[in-house]
């Protein structure tokens, strides 16, 4: 690729910001990833640094990837979001597309973040 790009990965399971982390720094190691535990620290970084991808859990405390989404999307209406849960649910869906950013079912994959960064 020929530009660096940000990612930011938004996730309260370490273990998940880490898988995340290794996936995008396994295919793209030029770029840089800064990673936040819950939206409100999304939100911090997003306005510290030019994001490009941010993948957001559903299910966080203080602030929930749903409502980080508005705010994200107001400091750089460019960035590129995936929202990550094992929430399904149909009123899910509908608030993602209303948002239009890209729904990402869980259990984490290669696959699935790839084709969100592809």
């Amino acid at each position: 690729m020929g530009t660096n790009k940000c990612v930011l990965v938004v996730d309260d399971s370490r273990l998940s910001r880490i898988m995340i982390t290794s996936i995008v720094q396994g295919s793209f190691p030029e770029w840089t990833v800064h990673e936040a535990s819950n939206g409100q620290e999304a939100i911090d970084v997003a306005r510290a640094n030019q994001i490009d991808y941010v993948t957001l859990d559903l299910n966080m405390p203080l602030m929930n990837g749903l409502e980080a989404a508005p705010e994200l999307l107001e400091l750089n209406p460019d960035v590129k979001i995936a929202l990550l849960t094992a929430n399904i649910q149909s009123s899910t869906q509908e608030q993602v597309k209303k948002l239009g950013i890209a729904f990402i079912p869980k259990p984490i994959s290669g696959d699935k973040i790839l084709a969100f960064l592809g």
